[in-house]
C-alpha cells in the first residue's frame, strides 16, 4: 500500500505545474477510506489519479503524433518514416479510447496544460524547432523527442496502473505500458 500511496503521489507531483490540477474544481471526485499513519488525512480521493492520467496523457499523445506525422512526412530514412506512420496510428487509436473516459468523468475535452513544459510533452516550441530542421538533424529532433514521450508515457501510465481507481482507466494505461516497452524496442530498431 505504501508503494501506491507513493507512486500515486509521484503521478500528482509530477502534474503539480502552476496551474495544473487532477480534476477540474466542479468535477466531484469519490473518496475512499485508506488506511493511513497519524497526522494524514484519512480519505483520499478516488478517480483523482485516473483525471490527472488522462488530462495528461490526452495532450502527451497529441503532441506525439503531430511530430509523428511530420516524421512520416519529412523523413529520408525510409525506416523511421514507416515506423513513424505506424505509432501515429497507434497514438490515434490511443486517444479514440482516451477521449470518452475523459467524457465519462466528467473531464473537460480542452489540454489543461496547454503552454506548460512538462517530460515527455511534445511542446510547440519543439514543433517549431523540427519545422526548422532539416535531413539528420530533424531526425534527430524526432527520436529525441518521441524517446522522451515513450519514457515519460509508460512512467506515468504505470503509476495509474498501480494507482487509478477506474478498471477502464487502468487496463488502458497497462495496454499503453506495454505497447511502449515495444515502441522503445522498435525505436532502438530504427534510431541505430
Amino acid at each position: 500500500m505504501k508503494a501506491v500511496r507513493g507512486t500515486a503521489a509521484a503521478l500528482l507531483v509530477l502534474l503539480a505545474v502552476p496551474g495544473c490540477s487532477a480534476a477540474p474544481p466542479s468535477t466531484p471526485v469519490r473518496t475512499s477510506p485508506v488506511s493511513t499513519p497519524a497526522g494524514v488525512p484519512a480519505q483520499t480521493p478516488s478517480g483523482a489519479t485516473d483525471a490527472a492520467w488522462l488530462q495528461l496523457m490526452t495532450p502527451m499523445n497529441e503532441g506525439a503524433v503531430e511530430l509523428l506525422a511530420m516524421a512520416a512526412d519529412r523523413a529520408t530514412d525510409p525506416g523511421l518514416r514507416s515506423w513513424a506512420t505506424d505509432l501515429a496510428a497507434a497514438h490515434r487509436a490511443e486517444l479514440d479510447r482516451m477521449r470518452p473516459l475523459l467524457t465519462q468523468l466528467g473531464l473537460p475535452a480542452t489540454n489543461v496544460h496547454e503552454g506548460h513544459e512538462m517530460p515527455g510533452m511534445v511542446t510547440p516550441g519543439d514543433l517549431a524547432q523540427a519545422r526548422a530542421a532539416k535531413g539528420a538533424a530533424f531526425e534527430k529532433v524526432v527520436v529525441v523527442q518521441i524517446r522522451e514521450h515513450l519514457e515519460h508515457s509508460a512512467r506515468v501510465s504505470r503509476s495509474e496502473v498501480d494507482a487509478g481507481s477506474e478498471a477502464a482507466a487502468k487496463k488502458l494505461a497497462a495496454s499503453l505500458v506495454e505497447a511502449r516497452a515495444a515502441e522503445l524496442d522498435a525505436l532502438k530498431r530504427v534510431a541505430t
